[in-house]
């Protein structure tokens, strides 16, 4: 092997080892996006289960890791088989991937449906560097507080974590109240107004739920397709970063036009499983505004 040949194998690796390390070190929102939000009465629907960011997922969700898949519209609600997710390399993040779960389903009558995915648990241990980092990406910071307190902010943590995601959708045009359905999660938002009863310059209203409980005083972020801030060292800065009242409600100014998020993790100490320091359940609800 030459000696440039050489240089560019270890390179390769170390490329490759970095990847490793950043993907281990940073957490992967969860959420459920369609092309358009707007579908037709009796037609066939497809949405992304994306694991990443709202504008890159970054692998496809195995499907033993759903619990629940759940399709509810005036008809009713329905469970789609394994056979209605396929794998797509939607964003070509990498040459070879294919980085994104794919569902169909078909629409009945209009309405206003919801579409929700529940994850089982899955546990991670990270450095304290990680963890750190992980922290600070994903905006954990009453976490981050919580350790600089305890005095615990260079360990090491073992965390439990899942994810729970809700999707809001019009089918044709008249309105129903499926968009206010509670799925059981253990982490969901409930909104409290239909969104595409809404327009830029509203508000929404969503409670927050915990083990179907309100929590106040959770931390909640949105934003929308197409908006783009930074902050003074470079990390992406969200449209909307509100904290829940007392009555687990979060109040969303509407600023932008397109397809939104509203996300959330709630974290915290645990004690009910040997060697595990946190639990964490993540959520997230989708929908547009035109």
């Amino acid at each position: 092997m030459t000696t440039t040949r050489r240089v560019l194998v270890a390179l390769a690796t170390f490329a490759a080892l970095t990847l490793i390390v950043v993907a281990a070190a940073s957490a992967h929102t969860m959420f459920l996006k369609l092309d358009s939000f707007f579908l037709e009465p009796n037609s066939t629907g497809t949405v992304q289960l994306i694991n990443g960011d709202f504008d890159l997922s970054e692998n496809v969700i195995a499907r033993d890791r759903m619990l629940d898949v759940s399709v509810v519209g005036p008809g009713g609600t329905s469970h789609p088989p394994e056979s209605a997710w396929s794998d797509s390399a939607v964003f070509h993040w990498s040459p070879d991937s294919v980085d994104t779960a794919v569902l169909r389903f078909q629409t009945g009558g209009a309405g206003t449906y919801l579409i929700g995915v529940s994850t089982a648990a899955r546990v991670i241990t990270l450095t304290g560097e990680e963890f750190n980092e992980y922290l600070v990406h994903d905006g954990l910071l009453d976490t981050i507080e919580e350790r600089r307190a305890a005095g615990t902010t260079d360990n090491g943590a073992t965390e439990r974590y899942s994810k729970h995601v809700k999707a809001v959708v019009q089918v044709g045009g008249a309105r129903s109240g499926e968009w206010a359905t509670e799925l059981g999660y253990p982490a969901e938002f409930i909104p409290l107004q239909n969104p595409y009863e809404l327009s830029r310059g509203d508000q929404l209203r969503v409670r927050f739920l915990r083990g179907g409980e309100p929590v106040a005083r959770q931390l909640v972020y949105a934003s929308y397709e197409g908006y783009h801030s930074h902050d003074a060292a470079g990390e992406h800065v969200e449209a909307v970063t509100t904290r829940t009242n007392a009555d687990g409600v979060a109040t969303i100014p509407l600023n932008g036009t397109g397809r939104w998020y509203v996300r959330t993790i709630h974290m915290a100490e645990t004690t009910t499983e040997p060697d595990v320091d946190y639990e964490s359940n993540w959520a997230t609800l989708t929908f547009e505004v035109r």
